[in-house]
């Protein structure tokens, strides 16, 4: 059968990650030293018991990374002795300095020559976890929707997000793949809704699990050749 729809993953599959988000951590701690000095250097172990206690609360906030990183900060702002409308108003600044160092990013360079082979032939969308906005990077032109897990409360490997990307993009999942470098989110879960899917592997890592990829690459630029390959 062949494909219509074709869903990406984003973080560590159409750039890496970890630099940026130690970047965009740095920015913060530097915005924060400068306008929060009664926060002072807060130990991680006390933001992580903080994370912990908001998401056992309230088990909604894992998927939703944004709400919970502002949450926290409010929290660890309140802690330090900033009354409540002042913890916000900072917990909500420094959020958005975090989140524009966070779209400080190096798109991998084969992305946008690859994308725009496939926007000839087929319907695009994102499925991620993240908090990445294709808007902010100049992507959204390729992609006929983003469903993050921010926006529908669930995350991959849920069924959930890749059964609503099969309604935005108007396919059957036999008609469907995606791509993506975690082999739980993006391949089994791809693959329990019924979606074939694409490892993204460009390490040359070790398959571990029991069900193989429908297909496994190291460079986007091998993409075109094997969706030719099934119609």
């Amino acid at each position: 059968m062949s494909i219509k729809l074709i869903t990406f993953d984003l973080d560590d599959t159409l750039w890496d990650t970890a630099p940026v988000i130690v970047s965009a951590e740095a920015m913060l701690r530097d915005w924060l030293a400068e306008h929060a000095p009664k926060l002072g250097p807060v130990p991680v172990e006390h933001l992580w018991e903080i994370r912990s206690r908001l998401v056992e609360a309230d088990p909604s906030l894992k998927h939703r990374i944004s709400a919970l990183r502002r949450r926290v900060l409010f929290h660890a702002l309140e802690d330090a002795g900033y009354p409540q409308a002042e913890a916000q108003d900072l917990a909500d600044q420094s959020f958005e300095v975090f989140l524009h160092g966070r779209h400080q990013l190096d798109i991998f360079p084969e992305v946008v020559p690859t994308l725009e082979i496939l926007t000839r032939s087929y319907t695009l969308g994102v499925v991620t976890n993240g908090n990445a906005d294709v808007r902010r990077l100049g992507l959204a032109d390729f992609f006929a929707f983003a469903l993050c897990a921010e926006d529908i409360g669930i995350g991959k490997p849920d069924p959930a997000p890749f059964l609503e990307a099969l309604k935005r993009g108007k396919a059957q999942a036999f008609e469907a793949v995606h791509i993506g470098d975690h082999p739980g989110d993006d391949i089994a879960g791809a693959q329990q809704a019924g979606l074939r899917a694409i490892w993204y592997n460009p390490g040359g890592k070790v398959w571990e699990a029991d069900r193989r990829p429908d297909a496994e690459i190291e460079s986007l630029t091998q993409l075109p050749e094997v969706l030719s390959r099934w119609g």
